[in-house]
Formats: C-alpha cells, structure tokens, sequence
C-alpha cells in the first residue's frame, strides 16, 4: 500500500456525515477525504456500512444530515434529478450481482451510458465492441447475460461502468462471487480500465487481496470511519 500525502487536495469529501435505517445507525459523524485518481479499499464486517458509503458518495442514496462533496458539489443539496443527472455524466457502478438487463445483449448492456448521455449509436456501439474487446469478451457481444459465466459477466459490467469514461467508479463487492482465480483476474482488468483512465476506484471489499492493492484502507465500525492512510 502506498503512502497517502496529506497535502494533496481532496476531491471527494465527507463532513460529519449521518444515515441511520430505522433505529439502526449505520454512519455516525463520518469523516474521510479522497483525492482524485486514488485506488480505495473500504473494509468492515458485512453490515458494517461499506454499501451505503459507496452510495452515499454516488448519489444514490442522501444523509440524514452532514455534507457529501465530490469533484466541488455537495451532493446533499442536489435533488434526485440533478444527483441522476451527475450519476449518469461522472460516476460508474460495479455491483457483485452484476445488476445486467436480462433482455440486452452483452453489448447493448454495455452501450446503455453512452445512449443515456446522448452518444451518437454507432460511436456508441463501436466504442462498446472495442472495450469489451480489450476486456476479452470478443465471442461475447450478441449473446445474453445469461448464456455467459459469472466471471464473463462481471467483466461485462466492468466495461458497461467505464465505458462514458466516468471521474469515479464505485465497486460493491465486485469479486464477492466469483471463485479466487476469476476474481484475481476481473480485480486485475477492473484497476488497470480505471488507472489507464485516471478514475478514482472506490471499492468495498471483503478481499484481503483487493485491501494490499488499494493505495487507501478506509474501515467502518460501529458506525465510525478509521482511515487507513499513512
């Protein structure tokens, strides 16, 4: 794990962040910073909070009070049309249920950001074919999700995150079901697509792997943040 310089600026910022769900409190006064183009591990018990800090950062979700800044905006203040907008234009989700539309072909899937952020369909299409190419699913681009392997559609998602070019992936647990070789390798192909883009990686993870790769450690317990950094 690399050293983290404390002089760089941040670009993701929480302030005293709170989100309880009923009685439970999953966040309590949250505090991290992360600069941009960092690799971040998020580590803790499974409930320990790891999910809902990825979607508090990603605007899928609001606080119940505190400030969530990224790239300059404070998402708490933005409402869930202007968050969509911003979710749609800079960020990228890896899910561990690969969260594929049945009904679209690998590349279809895969297509679906740039449509949304009005890419021309054949720029879109070609630059889908290229990037699921490279990620080695060439014999895969007309067939269904469901007609692929776990490790295949994992790729698949990999590729529908990164391919509008996003600042910010998030990745929820994104080898937790795949076996260790194909987890390697998806892990593998995940950082070097968000390194050779200069996105900043955001990933919870159970993997002491993925942990020992990440440039940061950032753990949550008992509703706490302990940043990892050096």
């Amino acid at each position: 794990m690399t050293s983290y310089d404390r002089t760089m600026a941040a670009w993701i910022e929480l302030e005293d962040v709170c989100k309880s769900y009923g009685s439970q409190t999953v966040l309590e006064r949250a505090r991290v910073s992360i600069e941009r183009g960092r690799i971040v591990a998020v580590v803790g018990r499974s409930g320990s909070g790891k999910s809902t800090l990825l979607r508090l950062i990603g605007g899928l979700e609001g606080a119940d009070s505190g400030v969530v800044r990224v790239d300059g905006t404070d998402f708490t203040g933005l409402g869930e049309t202007a968050r969509a907008l911003r979710r749609r234009r800079d960020l990228g989700f890896v899910f561990q249920s690969f969260n594929l539309i049945p009904t679209l072909t690998v590349t279809e899937n895969v297509e679906l950001p740039l449509a949304l952020n009005d890419v021309d369909a054949a720029d879109g299409r070609l630059r889908s074919r290229e990037l699921l190419t490279e990620l080695g699913l060439a014999n895969c681009l007309d067939r269904f999700p469901e007609d692929i392997s776990g490790g295949e559609q994992q790729r698949v998602a990999i590729a529908r995150a990164v391919i509008h070019e996003p600042k910010l992936v998030l990745a929820d647990e994104p080898t937790g079901n795949l076996d260790a070789e194909t987890a390697h390798h998806v892990f593998e192909l995940l950082l070097r697509t968000c390194r050779e883009r200069n996105a900043t990686l955001i990933v919870a993870t159970h993997s002491t792997e993925i942990a020992t790769r990440a440039e940061r450690v950032i753990a949550i317990s008992s509703g706490r943040i302990e940043d990892g950094a050096s």
